[in-house]
Formats: structure tokens, sequence, C-alpha cells
């Protein structure tokens, strides 16, 4: 089952921070995921870290952030005695902050540090949402250029997915996107309710 409040990102980019009416909607959305059967709750969007783990502790049930597969993922690639050199690319800008402080925290959690550069690219989310995915694909690929000498290039956004091709094809390093990597990781946690 899919549910989707479209208003959400609009109101995080107005507003330029995560509000308690916003947690609040990320938690009766999450409610209400429970009250139709559901047995665990993958979100969409990157800019909610907090208002998805508020949900997932109010609902109880396996509660997975978009990116934290990815993350899991990207950080697996360290070497012990030298940072990791990681990159990002978002096309919601509002996004960065909350995911490079979610993967820091990650990799101080583990006892290492990582290198994380950060690229937006402007106009690529527009581009989707006007049915242009080949412009979209485009500029984004041209940005991860950006990030050469990376160990990984992480995309932000599920709807930078297919996308992916483009990106690798421009990059020797790995290049990671959230949608398999959460799908795996939310599917291992189902099975081990």
């Amino acid at each position: 089952m899919n549910l989707l409040d479209d208003s959400l990102s609009v109101d995080r980019a107005r507003d330029g921070f995560l509000t308690e009416a916003m947690t609040q909607r990320f938690t009766d959305l999450a409610r209400y995921a429970c009250n139709t059967g559901c047995s665990a709750i993958l979100f969409t969007c990157s800019a909610f870290g907090p208002a998805i783990e508020a949900a997932g502790r109010a609902t109880g049930v396996p509660t997975l952030k978009p990116n934290e597969a990815m993350f899991e993922q990207a950080l697996a690639l360290h070497t012990p005695g030298k940072p990791l050199q990681l990159g990002l690319v978002a096309t919601f800008e509002a996004s960065i902050g909350s995911m490079a402080d979610e993967l820091q925290a990650l990799a101080v959690a583990r006892g290492f540090s990582i290198a994380l550069r950060t690229v937006f690219v402007p106009e690529a989310m527009n581009d989707l949402a006007q049915g242009r995915a080949a412009d979209h694909h485009r500029k984004i690929a041209q940005a991860a250029l950006q990030l050469a000498g990376c160990d990984a290039v992480m995309l932000a956004q599920f709807s930078m997915a297919d996308a992916l091709p483009a990106v690798q094809s421009q990059l020797t390093c790995p290049v990671l996107c959230s949608p398999d990597c959460a799908v795996l990781a939310l599917k291992q946690r189902m099975s081990h309710v």
C-alpha cells in the first residue's frame, strides 16, 4: 500500500526546518498504515529523519528511513586506518543537512570518520515533475562528476533511482541509491519480527 502526503516536502522547504506539526503528520500516517494491517513502514523522503524515527516509536512496527540501508552499505566500504570518502547528490536541497548529520552519526557510532562531499542539482526535480526524465538524469550525472575520487556516491532521493545508470557511467566508484537497499533491508527486518 502507498500513502502520499505530497505537501510535506513543500511545507518543509517553505518553513526551512522540521516542525512539530510535520512530525505529527508522520505519526498520523504511520498509525493509519498500521490500522490497515501493515507489518512494516518505509518512508521515502530523506528530509524527515527525526519525524520518521518518532513515527516508528509511536507504532512499534519496523519503520525504515529512506536512506538507512544505503548508508549502511556505504559505510561497509570503510577500510581501517583511512577516512571513507563519500559523495551525496541531492535534487531536494533541504535533505542534505539531515542526511549528512545522520550519516556522520552512523560513522561516529562505528568508531571511524568519513569525509562527505555533497552536490545539489537545482532544477532536476522540476525536470522530473515536468516529464523530462532524460534531462533530470543528465543533470544528475553531470553534477556527480564533481564527486569523482570518492569511495562511493549516493543518490539522495528515491526519485533519483532511475538516474543511477547515467551516474554510474560517469564514475568508477560504486553509485548507490536508496530503493533497492531499503526494500531489501525492510524485508530482512520484517523476517526478524
